[in-house]
């Protein structure tokens, strides 16, 4: 069940945030600002946010634990939280904009209803995790299953380990962030935390990519370990309609990290223009119609070379 649901600001269109594994929806305080002077924005916290609520939905829903692992956790369950969410809101073609996790949930609701959609802005979205001979995800199958052990035996020590490599350049360069990021993986509970990592990163999206009839916009980050540009334009190489953003610089999560280079993008894609440049409108039009990879930096449009350097995310 999802938690917390609030509609903050004014305007004709709808925008849906929605936050990926350990998250909540603290992770759009940066960008909620400018997103809600013009759009109405809908916020939620999904139910793993919280240890009690967790545990009573899957009490109530029946959930069976085999082997240890919650089963109550699917791709298709979330898009069918979503779904009801957004009924019960009464929206229609909203924006939304779905972060890690969130972002394939939203291509399987796009799926199965897509009438409540008009754009997906997917960021640092990935349909597999898990590298194969003709497929590079980010983590070899070792790395996946050194890192659920540790989730399982000690998720505690391993959250305090992995939300400053995922915020990218650690405590020191961004400490607010980190702080926000770290409370919100803490409040999960451990086994709700193991089973979701499962769900996730053992996981594979990739047939259904191009069954996503609904307009996309990738966004990725050069520096993202957890979800590389490799893997957002072999999403695009396969999705009906997606233009791809990469923006420069390091971490999982841009809209902490980088909130204004996000903003930038989601104004192209919403068309306010509050981006403003002649460069980044006619890159963004290019992106569109040629599929061609646009990089975000600081300063604007350019040319940035990708992360290639391996993290380990188990120890």
């Amino acid at each position: 069940m999802y938690l917390n649901p609030r509609i903050v600001g004014c305007g004709e269109r709808t925008l849906v945030l929605a936050h990926g594994y350990g998250g909540s929806q603290a992770i759009w305080d940066k960008v909620l600002p400018h997103l809600s002077r013009t759009n109405k924005v809908l916020l939620f916290d999904w139910d793993f946010s919280s240890t009690a609520a967790a545990a009573a939905a899957a009490a109530a829903e029946g959930a069976e634990e085999e082997d240890g692992e919650n089963s109550y956790y699917t791709f298709s369950r979330f898009a069918d939280e979503l779904v009801a969410l957004m009924d019960e809101m009464k929206l229609r073609g909203a924006v939304y904009v779905g972060h890690s996790m969130a972002g394939m949930v939203g291509c399987i609701a796009s799926i199965k209803r897509p009438d409540l959609f008009t754009h997906l802005v997917l960021v640092g979205a990935s349909p597999r995790y898990m590298n194969s001979e003709d497929y590079e995800g980010g983590f070899d199958e070792p790395e996946i299953e050194a890192m659920l052990s540790r989730i399982s035996s000690d998720f505690r020590g391993w959250a305090e380990d992995f939300v400053p490599l995922a915020i990218g350049g650690g405590a020191d360069d961004h400490p607010s962030s980190v702080e926000v990021l770290a409370r919100s993986f803490f409040a999960m509970d451990p086994r709700v935390a193991h089973g979701l990592a499962r769900m996730i990163f053992l996981g594979d999206q990739r047939t259904l990519l191009s069954d996503v009839v609904v307009p996309c916009t990738l966004v990725h980050v050069s520096g993202d370990f957890v979800a590389p540009p490799c893997v957002g334009r072999y999403m695009q190489a396969r999705m009906r309609a997606a233009a791809m953003y990469t923006i420069d610089s390091v971490g999982h999560f841009p809209q902490l990290v980088t909130p204004d280079e996000l903003l930038g993008i989601l104004d192209l894609v919403l068309g306010s223009g509050a981006a403003g440049e002649e460069e980044e409108a006619t890159a963004a039009a290019k992106a569109e119609t040629s599929n061609e990879v646009v990089v975000v930096s600081s300063g604007g449009l350019a040319d940035a070379p990708e992360s290639k350097g391996r993290i380990d995310v188990a120890t």
